[in-house]
């Protein structure tokens, strides 16, 4: 069923008749905010005759004139767009409504980050502020209904926009719904704060606002966002606009009637904040300015009129524009939209080799994983070997069980199904490798084995089979010097888990041809990956920080440090686990294998610690216990460890590690193991976890005044993850 309408921009001549009245609490500025080089999203607008006799409705199209690759944005030019099409609706007469959508695939996914990152001032800021919300309170203070169909992917202004409209329906292929600001550094400036708790109350304002956005950028799916009452109705996709607009007329003559329940704000928006400031608490340490302004901002809804609470809105964002930690997030994100899409160095992608069998040499579960995640993404066969059948058993087992997990929650049909399990065998032997054109080793981490590991596979495969090794921290020239064709061996460095950690390392031996690289590079872009070049250094860029920061940490336990107080000292990191946590996470025994490797190679700057021998030779596997949900220091680890006295305070152990990640990245730097400190950011960002506010470390590190003490220098300019 087609819309017959006609078409008009926002550049186009405006109808003749006088302007209708609009409430409006905000006044129209004579000049809007300007950005050069925006690419505007312009506002086209379509007037469309409803069915049964319902009337005319505005329908506005955002479209910045690219396909779903740019998605639409709003930057100054683009609220000017949406303020003229505005004009352009509530001018024609017979109008009964407004509906707001975009292009394809895409609704808009917020602000124009460039406006940000290019602000000279804090006026500006508060410029942008007061614009946005004077266009988008068109929507909701106009003289007619206001309707968003959301047909796409809506972040931030983008999810804003459409909490201003009257009523809302979503597509339930939208692929991104979020507020993620405080993820960046910054708060919902546009009215998310004040708009979110009002229509469904602080709870779900504090799950959508904070919890998401600092678990990583949670984003809503479409059902979720429907069920928490933030959409009036949800359509399919592939006649959406038909279904939406159909039932904008139902809504319009009454026969569909959009109730809302009016939210507590009594005590369960008392235990909605309480909850929200533990949980930032818990998350940054309250080292991130963001979430705790989110907060009050919140916290503001509750009593505040909209006028007051969008005007507190628009200070936040000013002030936090003006911060370090918006403008190192503004660094983390075009580190991993830009700099991971195109990492640095790689060759042409005209020599990589077509991957048409992969080889997976172990079964165990870092091998199994790796299985499927091949076998998902390439989806060709795969085979996995090991020498004990119940062992490659149980490995080719877990695909299934993974492949099952995926038909259970309907991200693949039977049919997908069945053809990935058909994909995916094992084999006593290593023949199985004959035809294959790359094989990725994940067996136990010891060079020995490793080296004959590739000698048996060259043996049996092709002159031109790639041969990878996912080797946390040895030699991958070393582990390739006894081949006939050591040219064809990369480093292949996953994180665990592998289906979830977007960071691959691949790393170029000595003798690593260009076809190999080129292969590995096409091979980690197919797996949906963010991959990073690396030279062969000990334990490469993520292991080698951590464990570096993490012998600090244990030699201050061993000192005398308390083992709680030694834990939180980089709590004003505000990383997403203590040091002791990550250690639990890792398992003493790999940490302390990897700290030995590390301590072989620089004797004089890692740490290995013979207490930490000790919780090995124990078997423990955490430095606490949880009884009851309550973290404390296990008895038993506290008993086998041996400290003379009083070690360094929290404040001295602080600054100790930041002190040698300093020297660590410089040294790094200077031995040429990636190619700029950006590298460092985006391998912490995407590999461990570290904050996007932070901007990975370097930034954190130059802000604070370590780089320049211990490094002799900053690792950025001022202005590139910085204010200036």
């Amino acid at each position: 069923m087609g819309w017959e309408g006609s078409l008009m921009t926002t550049s186009e001549q405006r109808s003749e008749a006088e302007p209708r009245s609009v409430a409006n609490t905000f006044t129209k500025p004579e000049k809007a905010p300007s950005f050069e080089g925006e690419i505007v999203t312009d506002v086209k607008v379509r007037f469309v005759e409803l069915p049964s006799e319902g009337g005319t409705v505005a329908l506005l199209t955002m479209d910045n004139g690219f396909d779903h690759t740019k998605p639409n944005v709003f930057g100054p030019g683009s609220l000017r767009a949406l303020d003229d099409a505005l004009d352009l609706a509530y001018e024609k007469p017979g109008v009964v409504a407004v509906a707001l959508t975009g292009k394809p695939f895409i609704f808009n996914v917020g602000a124009d980050l460039k406006v940000i990152e290019h602000g000279e001032s804090r006026e500006q800021a508060v410029a942008l502020g007061q614009y946005g919300h004077h266009v988008f309170s068109r929507l909701s203070n106009g003289p007619v209904p206001s309707f968003a169909l959301v047909n796409g992917a809506a972040m931030g202004g983008g999810f804003e926009v459409a909490l201003h409209c009257t009523y809302r329906t979503l597509s339930s292929g939208a692929a991104a719904l979020a507020l993620p600001e405080c993820f960046l550094g910054l708060v919902p400036g546009w009215g998310g704060t004040q708009l979110v708790p009002r229509l469904v109350g602080a709870d779900r304002a504090v799950t959508v606002i904070i919890e998401n956005a600092l678990n990583q950028n949670k984003m809503l799916k479409p059902k979720q966002a429907f069920e928490l009452g933030l959409f009036d109705a949800i359509f399919e996709p592939a006649d959406f606009l038909t279904q939406s607009l159909r039932w904008v007329s139902d809504v319009l003559a009454g026969r569909v009637v959009v109730t809302r329940t009016e939210p507590d704000k009594g005590e369960a928006w008392d235990a909605a904040l309480a909850r929200g400031r533990a949980f930032v608490q818990a998350k940054t340490s309250g080292a991130a300015p963001a979430p705790l302004r989110a907060l009050e901002l919140i916290e503001l809804a509750r009593t505040a009129s909209l006028t007051e609470g969008f005007a507190a809105e628009d200070e936040a964002l000013a002030d936090l524009a003006m911060g370090d930690e918006l403008r190192a997030g503004i660094y983390s994100f075009n580190l991993v939209q830009r700099r991971a899409k195109k990492p640095v160095g790689v060759p042409d992608k005209s020599l990589a080799r077509p991957v048409t069998k992969v080889g997976v040499v172990g079964a165990g579960l870092m091998a199994s994983q790796l299985a499927m995640l091949f076998a998902q993404r390439l989806e060709v066969p795969v085979v996995m070997t090991d020498l004990d059948q119940a062992r490659l058993d149980k490995g080719v087992d877990y695909v299934h069980q993974q492949v099952d997990g995926l038909l259970q929650k309907g991200r693949v049909n039977q049919d997908k199904a069945n053809r990935l399990k058909a994909l995916v065998t094992g084999s006593l032997t290593k023949d199985a490798f004959a035809d294959a054109d790359f094989v990725i080793e994940a067996v136990f981490e010891e060079l020995k084995i490793k080296q004959q590991v590739f000698a048996e596979v060259e043996a049996v495969v092709s002159d031109t089979c790639i041969l990878a090794t996912n080797t946390s921290s040895l030699s991958i020239t070393e582990m390739a010097s006894q081949l006939a064709h050591p040219e064809r061996v990369v480093g292949f460095h996953f994180f665990n888990p592998v289906a979830v950690l977007p960071l691959l390392e691949i790393v170029r031996g000595e003798a690593t041809d260009d076809p190999t690289l080129a292969t590995a590079f096409a091979v980690g872009k197919s797996l949906k990956k963010s991959s990073v070049l690396v030279k062969d250094a000990p334990a490469f860029v993520v292991n080698r920080l951590l464990t570096r920061f993490l012998g600090e940490v244990t030699k201050a336990i061993d000192e005398g440090t308390p083992f709680e107080e030694a834990d939180a000292a980089l709590a004003p990191l505000g990383l997403p686990m203590s040091p002791l946590q990550l250690l639990a996470l890792v398992g003493p025994a790999v940490a302390l294998h990897v700290a030995e490797t590390m301590h072989a190679a620089f004797p004089d700057r890692y740490y290995v610690s013979e207490n930490l021998k000790k919780l090995v030779a124990a078997g423990k596997t955490s430095v606490y216990t949880y009884e009851s949900g309550v973290q404390q220091v296990d008895p038993e680890v506290a008993a086998v460890y041996d400290a003379p006295g009083d070690g360094p305070s929290a404040g001295e152990v602080r600054e100790r590690a930041l002190a040698a990640l300093a020297q660590e990245i410089r040294i790094m730097l200077d031995e040429g193991v990636v190619a700029e400190a950006q590298d460092i950011d985006l391998c912490m960002l995407l590999g461990a976890g570290w904050p996007f506010w932070n901007g990975g470390i370097t930034p954190y590190l130059d802000r604070t005044g370590v780089s320049e003490k211990v490094a002799g220098s900053r690792f950025l300019e001022p202005g590139v993850a910085s204010v200036r």
